[in-house]
């Protein structure tokens, strides 16, 4: 990354979604806090979110202290410690708490004032339960995950026909395939949790199941079925097609003309007027994982269509399509969008 130039939202975003794969993953992040401090942001309220992603990284390569001095300065950035933004810096800061050991009250103090984020912020039920698992504290996250599910239940529940213990079904508004709803995030966490504490499979468990699969089906309603959307970054389009190679059929021969299928598939998409248009960042590992928990294969269909629902559920996944012409590409090559992807579609 350019240690001396003007960081644009495109740059950040690149970066979240390539810092973690480059060489020097530290670096960027020290990149990114130095960009904050002295100014070099093309928009000033960006200085949270850089700081953020610096204590991300930071935290993810095991340097707590370095995350924990991130994650202060992208507080002291936002205009308030109640700023929407700011839950994700406050979960990371309880995190690195966490790990640099001896802070567990504080960290606790931290995520307990997050808590009620789990009833109104979709992200808040994953960042929070993840920084409890960092601090061994993964019961504590199912009791408040399954108390806020049963809080949000009981709201829709009595809204609709009366009190949740009368209801033979909850009532879910789902949401929107690119945007589901916050009961979703929630029942999608505590399945998690649960899992992971080898919990027995209960009736919100089985509603987990049944949002996903609903989720599914949307999603394959709302776009093409045969163009699911998923982006793989050359490293993972190199692994994938290599441990499951009848995904060329699918994906493509090669990275190049993976590329091409999905710009392809958004200039229709785009033509057919659909908007707020995006691909979705997808992992080998995130599908194996996906695949395993479903006791299927990575190559099968119905499988790769749950995993492209879930990745489309997360937000972080989404690449925005499409990039002004002289920014960069949206397939992190380093190239400017109209030298790369923009005249793949016309080939």
């Amino acid at each position: 990354m350019p240690t001396r130039e003007t960081l644009t939202k495109a740059d950040l975003a690149e970066l979240r979604r390539s810092a973690l794969g480059t060489a020097n993953p530290l670096g960027v992040a020290a990149d990114l806090a130095e960009a904050a401090e002295q100014g070099r942001l093309e928009d000033p309220d960006d200085a949270g979110d850089a700081l953020t992603l610096a204590a991300e990284i930071a935290e993810i390569r095991a340097r707590p202290e370095a995350a924990l001095r991130y994650a202060e300065q992208a507080l002291a950035a936002y205009p308030s410690g109640d700023d929407p933004r700011a839950g994700f810096a406050r979960a990371l800061r309880a995190r690195a708490l966490f790990r640099a050991g001896g802070h567990d009250d504080e960290a606790m103090a931290e995520l307990t004032a997050l808590r009620p984020l789990l009833l109104v912020q979709p992200d808040a039920p994953a960042y929070v339960s993840a920084a409890l698992d960092a601090g061994g504290r993964s019961a504590t996250a199912e009791t408040w995950l399954s108390e806020a599910v049963d809080t949000v239940l009981n709201e829709r529940a009595t809204a609709a026909s009366g009190p949740a213990s009368t209801a033979i079904d909850p009532v879910v508004d789902l949401g929107p395939p690119d945007a589901p709803g916050v009961t979703f995030f929630l029942l999608q966490q505590r399945h998690r949790v649960r899992r992971n504490l080898n919990l027995p499979h209960d009736r919100q468990d089985d509603l987990a199941d049944r949002l996903e699969t609903q989720l599914v089906r949307r999603a394959g309603e709302r776009r093409d079925a045969e163009s699911d959307l998923l982006f793989w970054p050359r490293a993972e389009f190199d692994r994938l097609l290599a441990e499951h190679p009848a995904l060329t059929d699918v994906y493509g021969p090669d990275w190049d003309a993976h590329r091409g299928r999905l710009e392809t598939e958004l200039v229709r998409l785009r033509g057919a007027g659909q908007a707020g248009l995006g691909v979705f960042g997808a992992t080998v590992a995130g599908l194996t994982v996906f695949a395993g928990r479903r006791g299927g294969d990575p190559a099968d269909a119905a499988v790769r269509a749950g995993y492209a629902a879930e990745v489309s559920a997360r937000p972080s996944a989404r690449i925005a399509w499409p990039p002004e012409r002289n920014d960069a590409c949206w397939c992190g090559s380093g190239l400017k969008y109209k030298k790369d992807c923009l005249p793949r579609s016309r080939n």
